[in-house]
């Protein structure tokens, strides 16, 4: 077997990384518009003309935005937009309509979309709207990788250091868990040690941050607090809308 040459190595994972435009609408012309503006500034694309063949298309593993119609042969675009959750999908959504009211707009913001078009639309309008909507996916798949990593360092401690940690992001002093937990002050020291350093925290701040992108509870003496429970993607912000 002949193994593939760097640059073709190195030519894959450039595509792999190419950010992609999801389109789901049900008007042919729409989506060779969207396919044709898209590849212009270099992105992939993917062209679908309903939900479910939209669905039923593996995703690529790549910072990615949705453009979708608000009114679809026998689906609603805003009641899709309600259930992506559910497949965990959490790509940022514009969306377009030929029908569109102040109302409508106001629905889908609320419900977390990054903006609204009006058919037909400025072509420059819609590439700045992609193109903040992939800012915002490569910022939250970012966030997704560091805290998966945060959680997976927790995960490599014993319950003893757990114990300790939750102990020292609320600021207490190594004598204080020390007397708390009925140890010596020197076995402390070497768990909150460990703790540092399988957290991969330069410092108490960075560790306290870590803490709480877990959602660890930081309250004195409540040992209940001792298993994290994800919060979501720290950094990511509320989406906010520009146009109706």
């Amino acid at each position: 077997m002949v193994p593939r040459s760097q640059s073709t190595l190195n030519s894959t994972k450039a595509e792999n990384e190419t950010p992609v435009v999801y389109v789901v609408d049900d008007d042919e012309s729409i989506r060779f518009t969207l396919q044709s503006l898209a590849r212009s500034v270099r992105l992939r694309v993917e062209t679908f003309d309903s939900p479910a063949d939209f669905l039923a298309f593996p995703k690529h593993d790549a910072p990615s935005c949705l453009i979708l119609d608000v009114r679809l042969r026998g689906a609603s675009g805003l009641t899709f937009q309600a259930e992506l959750a559910r497949y965990g999908l959490r790509m940022p959504i514009v969306f377009m309509t030929a029908f569109g009211d102040i109302e409508m707009s106001v629905k889908a913001m609320k419900a977390g979309a990054l903006d609204f078009f009006q058919k037909p639309f400025r072509e420059q309008d819609m590439v700045d709207a992609i193109a903040d909507a992939l800012k915002r996916d490569t910022l939250r798949r970012a966030s997704d990788r560091a805290l998966a990593g945060v959680i997976s360092s927790f995960e490599s401690l014993t319950v003893r250091e757990r114990e300790v940690m939750k102990r020292v992001v609320t600021g207490m002093l190594n004598k204080q868990i020390a007397y708390e937990l009925n140890l010596s002050e020197i076995t402390v020291k070497i768990h909150r040690g460990q703790v540092m350093k399988k957290m991969a925290s330069r410092n108490l701040p960075d560790l306290v941050r870590k803490a709480e992108a877990l959602g660890m509870e930081a309250t004195r003496g409540n040992s209940s607090a001792l298993l994290p429970t994800a919060r979501g993607a720290p950094g990511e912000n509320p989406s906010v809308g520009r146009r109706i």
